[in-house]
């Protein structure tokens, strides 16, 4: 039987996992490449030990521009997207080019890619990059953790290292993150729940990854990435709205999927939307999912050094793919600056290498510095960025403390974010609900 020809369009995540699940031992396919959007890596395979006995040499991953002429030269009979965070205008022209081309065009829904716990799996996805998944995932743990749960958080994947290095990774104390050397956009994730003393598997293997979790732990978190589906079938699953970006509930994929099967669904940042957008976006998720419980939510911001920015020339440093494909033109740091009374610099005219790139390819940014990691020079590049900038200080909106992972030349401050319900119900009701059923 002829093989199908295959190539996966991905971002390094979602791509291999969906080739791991369905595709690695699957005789009926060929899969000839991979293609990869927003990060750009060159030489780069999916290597022998990930790829399987079907795949001796590996796999060769190309940049996503490379997709015609690779259709073209394997002949290739389909075309899988594999990623996230795309609007659904987006995935139809992407569909569009690839029937233009004669192949077929597929999604993979959840019976094909998720895997199945013997443990109890609470997801938290999201609708949009940004939306604060993240600070959801951790007051969820906080939640899980007084009530005595044994529990460990499995993250979405990130590996822009050597793959073959990044099977399972298993995070407990923070020098894992120099043991895997990690990137900016890995420790945004992790280190703020290693500082919560919560243990975090990641990697690239998610069959391994979810076998080793369950022999720790009698409850997995999914603590999801993008707006992407969880790869683990989630027993509760909790989907982060954004409040600043009404509409994009209906009109982003998978965040779409994600609000039509969530449990309970979370309106973020009401606190700083136009009110009228909250009740949008609550209208919204009615509309296509009358089960799902809505949480109201803000997001409390914390400085911890204000002096060095009320009233200064302040560089903002904000949370990378918050502002690049999450499409915010500015996040929390923004916020604090303004209500300091800072006078924002920009960093455009002092931008080298691919942070220069980022400001081309994303012209909404405006005077906001996105804090891009994804490789050590990218790292370095950043460095030199933010050190080239004229200001007072610098005043940084990420996750992870840069300040410990560059070598600034000026004062630095930090904003940290946390999620707050606003009423009832609240995620400890949910939570108290779900428990009483395992």
């Amino acid at each position: 039987m002829k093989r199908r020809r295959v190539i996966i369009m991905g971002a390094q995540g979602r791509d291999y996992h969906n080739f791991n699940v369905f595709f690695r031992k699957n005789r009926k396919y060929e899969v000839v490449a991979f293609t990869v959007a927003q990060i750009q890596m060159k030489n780069r395979i999916y290597p022998k030990i990930l790829a399987g006995k079907l795949y001796p040499k590996g796999i060769p991953i190309f940049p996503e521009k490379s997709l015609l002429n690779l259709i073209e030269k394997y002949k290739v009979d389909e075309v899988v997207l594999a990623y996230s965070d795309l609007s659904h205008e987006e995935v139809m022209q992407k569909a569009s080019l690839v029937l233009s081309c004669g192949a077929d065009f597929k999604l993979m829904g959840p019976k094909q890619t998720m895997l199945e716990s013997k443990k109890p799996v609470i997801a938290v996805t999201g609708v949009r990059t940004g939306a604060g998944k993240s600070p959801t995932s951790r007051k969820i743990c906080r939640i899980l953790k007084s009530r005595g749960i044994n529990f460990v958080v499995v993250r979405h994947p990130m590996p822009y290292g050597k793959l073959e290095e990044m099977i399972v990774q298993r995070f407990s104390i923070k020098t894992d993150l120099e043991k895997y050397n990690s990137t900016i956009e890995e420790r945004e994730e992790y280190e703020p729940h290693l500082e919560e003393g919560n243990i975090v598997y990641a990697g690239v293997d998610f069959e391994k990854i979810l076998k080793q979790a369950e022999r720790e732990a009698d409850l997995i978190v999914w603590d999801g990435g993008n707006n992407d589906l969880p790869f683990i079938k989630p027993d509760l699953h909790i989907v982060v709205a954004d409040a600043r970006r009404p509409d994009h509930e209906l009109l982003y994929y998978p965040g779409e999927t994600n609000v039509r099967m969530a449990d309970a669904v979370i309106v973020n940042k009401v606190g700083t939307a136009n009110q009228m957008h909250v009740q949008r976006v609550i209208d919204n998720v009615k509309s296509i999912n009358k089960k799902a419980v809505i949480i109201k939510a803000a997001m409390d911001r914390f400085v911890d050094r204000p002096e060095l920015v009320r009233g200064k020339r302040v560089l903002i440093v904000e949370d990378g793919p918050t502002l690049t494909h999450g499409g915010l033109g500015f996040g929390a740091a923004t916020i604090e600056a303004k209500n300091l009374g800072a006078f924002i610099i920009s960093p455009r005219s002092k931008a080298v290498g691919s942070i220069k790139d980022i400001f081309v390819k994303y012209p909404h940014l405006g005077t906001v510095l996105p804090a891009m990691g994804y490789s050590r020079k990218q790292m370095e590049e950043l460095q030199e960025t933010i050190n080239s900038v004229e200001c007072d200080s610098v005043l940084i909106g990420t996750p992870v403390d840069l300040r410990n992972l560059l070598n600034i030349n000026k004062p630095a401050a930090r904003v940290r974010y946390e999620i707050r319900e606003i009423g009832k119900p609240d995620l400890d009701d949910v939570l108290k609900r779900f428990l009483r059923k395992i």
